[in-house]
């Protein structure tokens, strides 16, 4: 089972991907596409803007710590090392495969 960690968006991202909406003349999806993020978060966003609460998107969560980015960015890299990892694998089984003679 995987767990969904939610992604965070600092406050100039949200207010730069609002004026792209409000402003820009673009809407929700080509806006979201061009940010690769969910049409469903941006569409919120420019709602709570229409309100006037865009400010408030994003206060419930503390800023991070330098251990909690040094934290994300040793995990990013361990995934990268990994997928390196399995890529090296299988060309290393692939190239063992193709070196062994021939049984006919």
């Amino acid at each position: 089972m995987t767990t969904k960690t939610k992604s965070r968006y600092t406050k100039e991202f949200c207010q730069k991907a609002v004026k792209l909406v409000v402003e820009g003349g673009l809407s929700a999806y080509e806006a979201s596409r061009q940010l690769c993020l969910p049409k469903s978060t941006l569409e919120n966003w420019v709602r709570a803007f229409k309100a006037g609460k865009l400010g408030n998107i994003g206060g419930q969560q503390p800023p991070l710590t330098e251990v909690e980015q040094e934290l994300a960015r040793v995990k990013r890299e361990l995934a990268q090392v990994k997928q390196e990892r399995d890529i090296l694998k299988k060309a290393a089984a692939y190239f063992a495969k193709e070196s062994l003679p021939s049984t006919r």
